[in-house]
């Protein structure tokens, strides 16, 4: 095809996504209790499956410094369009997540055409790895940096003479771009991957620009997460497992180039 022939067929793809994401959006709006008191505001409940497990676990080793039974704050609504706009952000949000199996299905369906037979064989199980990879990181950021996220500053007072109202829009901001980030954040050895196989990156140049990498992390942990070190740390950790990982996907697609040749 010409470069106006792969043009119209991307756009093909991405209007199927686009609608995919849309109908997903739909149906999470039209399920406003499920999305909002079940999921969104289910981390500021101390009944949280995330602070029942800090509780267990702080009464096994012998203490209840982890238990606690209210989260102190009240959410505010501070403009006349707040909830309505919090409506379509958080649904649409929602549909994206849903609809990401869908949507890297049908870009794969994009890019599939222009690889070699031994590439498409040895790229077999990337949909479900990729979609597997993003379902977990934002399971970690919803059951894991939210909820301490929420814990920590939603109870962090600086004199008993300030009582925390939280706005609407920044705790609902703050869950869903967490929940997202880490979701994309834990691509990264796909990335990897698909740049390992261009021969753009290589094992040995990950391991020579790994400090790089992790100050890069750490920045980054600090843009996606709230201002507190925790939350911070809990981010970079896994992200620094998912770089050796990466590392070690790199190599394997190195030596099998070395073999086939």
């Amino acid at each position: 095809m010409s470069f106006l022939e792969h043009l119209g067929e991307l756009r093909w793809h991405l209007m199927r996504s686009s609608l995919a994401i849309v109908l997903f959006s739909v149906v999470a709006f039209m399920n406003r209790s499920l999305v909002f008191d079940q999921l969104i505001f289910g981390p500021k409940q101390p009944d949280f499956l995330t602070y029942r497990f800090f509780c267990w676990l702080s009464s096994f080793v012998g203490g209840d410094v982890f238990c606690f039974d209210e989260v102190p704050f009240e959410l505010l609504n501070m403009r006349m369009s707040g909830q309505f706009q919090m409506h379509l952000w958080v649904s649409l949000v929602a549909g994206a997540i849903i609809a990401f199996p869908y949507v890297f299905w049908e870009i794969w369906r994009f890019v599939k055409p222009g690889l070699h037979e031994t590439e498409r064989k040895s790229s077999k199980g990337v949909i479900f790895f990729t979609t597997l990879l993003f379902l977990l990181g934002v399971l970690f950021g919803y059951y894991v940096i939210a909820p301490l996220s929420i814990q920590f500053l939603g109870t962090y007072t600086v004199s008993a003479e300030v009582v925390n109202r939280i706005d609407l829009t920044s705790y609902i901001s703050m869950v869903s771009s967490i929940t997202l980030a880490t979701g994309i954040l834990f691509q990264l050895p796909i990335v990897v991957y698909f740049f390992s196989k261009l021969g753009m990156v290589t094992p040995g140049l990950l391991k020579q620009y790994r400090r790089h990498a992790i100050v890069g992390i750490l920045l980054l942990s600090a843009i996606i997460t709230p201002p507190d070190l925790a939350s911070q740390i809990l981010v970079t950790l896994p992200v620094l497992i998912l770089y050796q990982i990466s590392i070690m996907v790199s190599r394997r697609i190195v030596k099998r180039k070395a073999a086939r040749s």
